[in-house]
């Protein structure tokens, strides 16, 4: 069998490089989601500052709903500081470190702000944590008292310092203070480092305050050999108490709780990938072996006629398309590896993942890669030989140069389901004002190409029974032939309409859902921020202490309220079954009201006081959130809450599902620092100038308007993210229909042999094959404006109160003359190439 579905093959290589083609796009694709896949689930980052540790405990940085994947937590999660000194008595531990990290940044002699340590908010260290460096080399002592301190060498260079210079230091929104180098550490990012009394009092962690008496994690150094025996027994300490041990590669996502975010993203982009891309790969590569095999319909009835068994008509069609997968899979998977790497540059570039977090490389996307593809093609062959195998051989022969003459009735059927699906997917935003409501109208528009797919051999042929009997008389021959072919062929045309259409589809709906979202929150945010500029201190690790009050206290400010984002768990019932949905979440204060409009629609933002929250009006209504319910919540450190909802606003695509009260979050966030003011003052130049020498007078602060440029928004990364895989998909959508065409195309050699034998000259031809171009575009580009029409009308109504969306105008034309231009030339070029045969020769061949 597999011998001669190889000689088949040689014998069939036009059509079969569509299906190679397709395969080949198909395989990069899924290797592709699958690297990025893997890498959300077991990349790690280096260990860092943690390099010199062999065994370290930290929280759980991770909430784990039951039924579900993990949900990173961001915000550090501290540890009991008395655990310390219980580990350090293990036999075997020769150190063990309680690290505390905050916020710490150096002002140099021209009062310049100098970043320290890789990020500023927990570039302040602890003495002792010089300890789980990895051989770190120090010039100088360790910081004697309170006004010491010790740098790395790379923060040195940049402040141009050195040991027993001085310089000032800003540390956790405490004011300005000069402090006195003690000691250089060559670790490059590993920071400030403090006497360790000093690190306590400045990170919050003595007293009576929220974080008293905690540590954000504990690293333990151990005799040679003992790590594996030590890990086991600080296991047993800490079983029941929700803390992690970790060890080697681990050990990096200790350093920076943010990481787990990240990775999460990773598992949530690939798992939004591989729906679409095994969607269109699965049609795309259905489509192609739909074509190569109709072209082998006469070889396969007369197998049939000759004896052989319907099994062995459908093994053979699969062993061939196997064959010809099995040569474009390896290429596929190696493209899909490079694929994944410049992805990740992508995200790298555009500050969605950070650029430490390296790819994981292994075997498991290739392997799934075989499994998934060798599957697709084994039941799309079998499915597109079935017909034929399953005939009485007479017929199967008689069948094997035309087409069945009634379409599939459950075909069809199941197409006008699709359509009646798509339609009521397409409501969705009218009642879902999210994100998740936009992201119904991408899918309605791909369920309706589907169903186009299915229930288009009926529709062409009821479009062609009704447009040739109107074909006026005397028109043209190669008019009448294009008419005809299309009416009688419809199967045939509809495979070549589907794929077009499905591409005008995708492009449409995918990019308008995005740039509506874009638009309708970019509207939500403008119209909804009453402040004309926003203060922030990203190279302090976040505002200084009293900043808030300094800024109210500017002439012409007539109000500044403080505004932090952080994430929050939600926990809620949908259909009596428990859910959990994890989300940006803003911080404010009651004196919010006067520089941020949310919409509130009822209650009021001055009631966010103590433990409560305000909540978006979708959410209110689907979760049951109204005024004076209790949500339950898990904050970004893990910390569960019960919060009471005091208001419930209008503009959530804007500002989020939910507000959270800064009382509420008060030592659940990393750093426990204000991370910007929005400021808005009487509108006159002299106010603007007063807050402008404001942050001028203060190291580190940063002022900015709150109107972007043009009048919207900076692009969000999501939004880059989303254009990469649009532009990515459509060109493997692209090719592979071409490549399929041009296969469609050349197995009609034998037909236009025929006419030529019958008198039609190859201008005639050339001018039919132009005009069946013609309608193929026209009947695609309509199919898909109709298919995009109805999802798109409902989400702008639902998004912009409008029934048109948001987005380019050059799209459609662009996306029109593509579409044409793909359609006549992968006809024109294959119709000039099978011309230059002399037809007795193409019947010969046959």
């Amino acid at each position: 069998m597999f011998h001669l579905a190889v000689r088949m093959a040689a014998h069939r290589i036009t059509a079969l490089l569509a299906v190679a083609c397709a395969v080949l796009g198909g395989a990069t694709l899924i290797t592709a989601t699958g690297v990025l896949a893997e890498s959300g689930v077991r990349s790690h980052l280096p260990p860092g500052r943690l390099a010199g540790a062999d065994v370290v405990v930290a929280a759980d940085q991770e909430f784990h709903p039951s039924g579900d994947l993990p949900i990173a937590l961001p915000e550090r999660a501290t540890v009991p500081a008395r655990l310390t000194s219980r580990l350090a008595g293990l036999h075997g531990v020769t150190a063990a470190v309680g690290a505390v990290d905050f916020p710490a940044a150096l002002v140099d002699a021209h009062g310049r702000v100098v970043p320290a340590g890789d990020d500023p908010g927990t570039a302040g260290h602890g003495w002792s944590s010089t300890k789980l460096l990895a051989a770190p080399h120090i010039e100088g002592r360790a910081p004697a008292g309170p006004g010491e301190i010790a740098v790395d060498t790379a923060t040195a260079a940049a402040a141009g310092i050195e040991a027993g210079g001085r310089v000032e230091v800003v540390a956790d929104g405490h004011p300005v203070k000069p402090y006195r180098v003690s000691a250089v550490v060559s670790t490059p990012g590993a920071g400030v480092f403090f006497a360790d009394a000093t690190a306590v009092r400045l990170s919050g962690r003595a007293g009576d305050g929220p974080r008293a008496g905690t540590v954000d994690l504990i690293g333990l150094k151990t005799d040679p050999g003992a790590a594996d025996r030590i890990t086991e027994a600080v296991r047993e300490q800490v079983a029941g108490t929700g803390l992690k041990v970790v060890t080697g590669g681990d050990r990096g996502n200790a350093v920076s709780p943010g990481i787990g975010a990240a990775r999460s993203l990773l598992i949530l982009l690939s798992g939004s990938l591989a729906g679409i891309v095994l969607l269109i790969t699965g049609f795309v590569t259905a489509g192609a072996l739909g074509v190569a095999v109709a072209g082998q319909r006469r070889d396969l009835a007369l197998m049939r006629a000759v004896g052989a068994t319907p099994r062995q008509i459908r093994r053979l069609a699969a062993a061939q398309s196997s064959v010809v997968a099995g040569v474009a899979l390896v290429p596929g998977v190696a493209l899909g590896y490079l694929l994944a790497g410049r992805f990740h540059y992508v995200l790298a570039q555009r500050g969605v993942l950070p650029s430490e977090l390296p790819l994981t490389i292994s075997l498991l996307p290739a392997l799934a890669t075989l499994v998934l593809t060798a599957a697709s093609v084994q039941l799309s062959a079998r499915a597109a030989a079935w017909r034929t195998s399953r005939m009485p051989a007479t017929e199967a022969v008689a069948e094997s140069r035309s087409e069945p003459r009634t379409p599939s009735r459950a075909r069809t059927r199941i197409g006008l389901l699709l359509f009646a699906a798509a339609g009521t997917m397409s409501v969705v935003p009218l009642f879902s004002r999210t994100v998740i409501g936009a992201s119904a109208t991408s899918l309605a528009g791909i369920l309706g190409a589907i169903g186009l797919a299915l229930a288009g051999p009926a529709l062409i042929k009821a479009l062609g029974n009704a447009a040739v009997p109107r074909i006026r008389t005397g028109v043209s021959a190669p008019t009448w032939l294009a008419m005809a072919n299309l009416r009688a062929y419809a199967q045939r045309n509809a495979g070549i309409v589907s794929p077009l259409a499905m591409a005008v589809v995708f492009v449409l709906t995918y990019t308008f859902a995005q740039t509506t979202v874009m638009a309708a929150t970019s509207h939500d945010t403008d119209t909804g921020t009453l402040a004309q500029y926003r203060l922030t201190a990203p190279a302090l690790g976040g505002l200084p202490d009293g900043t808030p009050t300094a800024v109210r206290n500017t002439p012409g400010v007539r109000a500044a309220a403080p505004v932090t984002t952080t994430t929050a768990v939600w926990q809620y019932e949908q259909f009596g079954e428990p859910d959990t949905e994890s989300a940006s979440a803003m911080v404010l204060t009651p004196d919010a009201r006067d520089v941020l409009d949310l919409g509130v629609q009822d209650g009021g933002l001055d009631g966010l006081t103590g433990d409560t929250v305000a909540v978006s009006g979708d959410a209110a209504r689907m979760r049951g959130a109204g005024i004076g319910s209790r949500v339950h919540l898990v904050l970004g450190d893990g910390t569960r809450v019960v919060a009471r909802v005091v208001a419930v606003y209008s503009r959530g695509l804007g500002f989020g599902p939910i507000v959270l009260s800064r009382d509420l979050v008060a030592g659940h966030t990393t750093p426990d620092l204000d991370q910007s003011v929005l400021v808005r003052t009487d509108g006159t130049a002299e106010a603007g100038q007063r807050v402008k020498a404001l942050a001028a007078a203060q190291p580190g602060l940063t002022l900015a308007t709150t109107r972007a440029p043009h009048g919207g928004s900076d692009t969000p990364p999501e939004v880059w993210i989303n254009l990469v895989v649009i532009v990515v998909l459509l060109g493997y959508l692209l090719l592979s229909i071409a490549n399929k065409l041009i296969a469609a195309t050349a197995q009609r050699r034998t037909e236009l042999a025929a006419l030529r034998l019958g008198g039609t000259t190859p201008r005639q031809i050339r001018a039919m094959m132009r005009r069946e171009a013609t309608v193929i575009a026209a009947a695609a580009l309509a199919g898909g404006l109709l298919l995009s029409a109805l999802p798109l009308a409902l989400l702008g109504q639902g998004f912009l109160d409008r029934p048109w969306p948001a987005g380019p105008v050059w799209l459609l034309p662009a996306v029109a003359l593509t579409i044409m231009v793909t359609a006549f030339l992968t006809i024109e070029l294959p119709t000039r190439r099978a011309l230059r045969m002399p037809p007795s020769e193409v019947i010969r061949a046959q």
